[in-house]
């Protein structure tokens, strides 16, 4: 059995295709039908039904996919581990992130590439956190950064970074802008625009307000933290966003940021990464990153806020 072997099969298994999969590991689409067929009779069990065109994998071809996916993880932490022993480390680092942690994610992989200067980082940023999760369990990812919730199994070790919480974003004119504070239910009745239902960020919303005894009746829905900026910008919407978000963008001009009250909650978001052994390089080197960085201290440093 060859390691090509396997990267063939979670291709396919990936892109759903022969020419893709072909395509996608840089051989003829018969050459890597054959790399197939010969791992087939190695194992002596079938991977791929085939008709016409492809029809999927077979039962034991998609167990097998759960161990190619972990020999190939083992065997890229092996060499990461050898790089790192040998030059220090290298290569590219896998980060997913819910939309509403992205500005925090900065706080990580600065210090990190600085430490690090041969490695590449890729971030994802609008991940929903149940993806984060099971690619971290599938080795897709190194690390992710997303809510310490009920769903975050023994099966992660987790690193909490900051309390999320939450403020009242918007514009100038609005009478609840001259207030300190404003209250869940008051904002459940304003022209809101908020993150889509699928996302745990907006779940998390709608627990509060239902805390309030309210029920916010949005008109408009996005997958993205900023476009709630640039919808209040436009003086029709308000929002409510994680309070980390000022770190990145300041209280934009003409808008203001009222704190939330009524419930006052904080929900813990941190750096979680899959629990075995050895495991990956790359994430433990990050993981000491986050447990040496004070990113809720960062967070709440607010450009244009007087340095305190």
């Amino acid at each position: 059995m060859l390691f090509r072997q396997l990267e063939y099969l979670l291709a396919l298994s990936r892109e759903r295709h022969f020419a893709r999969a072909a395509q996608a590991c840089h051989v003829s689409q018969p050459a890597l039908s054959e790399a197939l067929r010969k791992l087939e009779e190695e194992l002596d069990v079938p991977l791929v039904r085939r008709g016409r065109k492809y029809e999927g994998l077979t039962p034991e071809g998609e167990r097998i996919v759960v161990w190619a996916q972990r020999i190939l993880a083992d065997r890229d932490a092996l060499k990461d581990e050898v790089d790192a022993l040998r030059s220090g480390l290298s290569g590219r680092m896998r980060i997913g992130s819910v939309p509403t942690a992205s500005g925090a994610v900065a706080q990580l992989t600065g210090p990190f590439c600085a430490a690090h200067p041969l490695v590449t980082v890729e971030v994802t940023a609008d991940m929903q956190s149940v993806d984060i999760l099971r690619q971290l369990q599938n080795f897709e990812l190194d690390a992710g950064v997303t809510y310490l919730r009920e769903d975050v199994s023994d099966g992660f070790h987790t690193v909490p970074l900051y309390q999320e919480r939450y403020v009242l974003l918007l514009t100038a004119a609005d009478g609840l802008a001259r207030r300190t504070t404003a209250t869940w239910a008051e904002a459940s009745r304003l022209p809101l625009c908020m993150l889509t239902r699928a996302m745990q960020g907006r779940r998390v919303l709608d627990e509060l307000f239902a805390r309030a005894g309210a029920q916010p009746s949005p008109r408009l829905e996005t997958d993205s933290v900023a476009a709630l900026f640039a919808h209040v910008r436009t003086g029709r919407w308000a929002a409510v966003v994680p309070h980390a978000w000022l770190h990145v963008f300041g209280v934009p001009h003409g808008m203001r940021a009222v704190p939330l009250v009524e419930p006052a909650a904080a929900v813990p978001v941190g750096l979680v990464i899959a629990a075995r052994e050895p495991g990956s390089v790359m994430a433990r080197a990050l993981t000491d990153i986050a447990r040496t960085t004070d990113v809720a201290a960062a967070l709440e440093r607010v450009p244009g806020d007087p340095v305190r």
